[in-house]
């Protein structure tokens, strides 16, 4: 009996360690398993947040090399990258950048890209980036219908030699081209100014000012609405109905632009393509726009014309946007701090 217990417990115990063995083999093999996991996981998640934040400077790099208005830099240290060296010019212009720090409180500013919309996307952009609403008069009319006002109602069918600026385009299509860019125009000021947060407003406006098929047809819309302007004036000064502002008989005094086709054909039908806005176009751009442009033209530090308000005679409940220019061509856009 004692032989036969002895027997089963030497059995058992056999039995036991057997099946331990092949338990710890198993063990050891699923150890093994989830540490080659858990590292393998571990470099995955690296590789992939290496990945991602890769992409994420790409995409960033991308969406700051197509935007249109560069995020803010340093005032004066733009002046000094600008402008180093010891000539007379490059001394003027640091002296005017360390006027404007030091009087006019402006820390920064957004550099607007050097092409012929410059001046336009400096204007539209502060527009769009302080939520100011459509001007009175656009508000009480839909733009939409301006192109097919000008071509039905007033006959001016001589629109369909308009261009659209570097895309120098003219014949039939230019109403339907013309209504598009209205269109865009119409929409996108009106979303954007409805907006009231200041950060979702400047996230759209990065959006809209990176996208050039975009921005270029509200370029070309604010150019037409000039335009349909000055048809209007022009036709005020022949019925003699009522007075216009003095801005159209400068305008109008010009050879180039006695009228309203030469005034497209010199000048508006160019800008964009191989010219900017001249000073009276600037001024007929704050009339139409009902915003007082407030100017600071460094080429003119220390002369009574450093600092131009664009119209000169406004209103007080219009709003102030400023730009500086250092040659009356390319505008960026200051900031102010106090």
């Amino acid at each position: 009996g004692r032989h036969e217990v002895w027997s089963w417990k030497t059995a058992s115990k056999e039995s036991l360690c057997h099946m331990w063995q092949k338990v710890k083999v198993q063990l050891m093999l699923s150890m093994s398993f989830l540490t080659a996991l858990y590292w393998y996981c571990r470099r995955l998640y690296g590789f992939l947040a290496q990945l991602l934040k890769r992409w994420s400077n790409y995409l960033q790099r991308q969406l700051i090399r197509n935007l249109s208005v560069l995020p803010e830099v340093d005032l004066l240290g733009y002046s000094a990258r600008e402008w180093r060296g010891e000539t007379k010019q490059a001394k003027q212009m640091r002296e005017a950048y360390e006027e404007l720090f030091r009087s006019c409180h402006i820390k920064y500013l957004r550099q607007v890209r050097r092409d012929n919309y410059s001046v336009v996307r400096a204007v539209l952009f502060q527009i769009f980036s302080q939520g100011i609403p459509f001007p009175s008069w656009m508000k009480e009319r839909d733009i939409v219908k301006l192109p097919e006002k000008l071509l039905y109602s007033q006959g001016c069918n001589w629109i369909q030699q308009y261009s659209f600026g570097p895309e120098r385009y003219t014949g039939p299509n230019a109403f339907g081209k013309l209504r598009k860019c209205m269109e865009a125009l119409k929409t996108n000021w009106a979303e954007i100014s409805a907006t009231r947060d200041y950060e979702e407003r400047g996230s759209m406006c990065n959006t809209l000012f990176s996208d050039e098929s975009k921005e270029y047809k509200l370029y070309e819309a604010i150019k037409f609405i000039m335009l349909y302007e000055v048809v209007e004036a022009y036709e005020q000064i022949k019925s003699r109905d009522e007075p216009v502002h003095n801005l159209f008989s400068l305008l109008f005094a010009r050879d180039s632009s006695s009228d309203p086709l030469s005034f497209m054909m010199n000048h508006l039908n160019s800008i964009g393509d191989s010219i900017c806005l001249d000073q009276v176009e600037l001024f007929l751009l704050g009339y139409l726009l009902e915003v007082k442009i407030r100017v600071y033209r460094l080429h003119r530090f220390n002369t009574e014309e450093f600092q131009v308000n664009y119209p000169d005679e406004y209103r007080r409940e219009w709003n102030e946007i400023c730009l500086l220019t250092e040659d009356d061509r390319y505008y960026h856009i200051p900031l102010f701090r106090t």
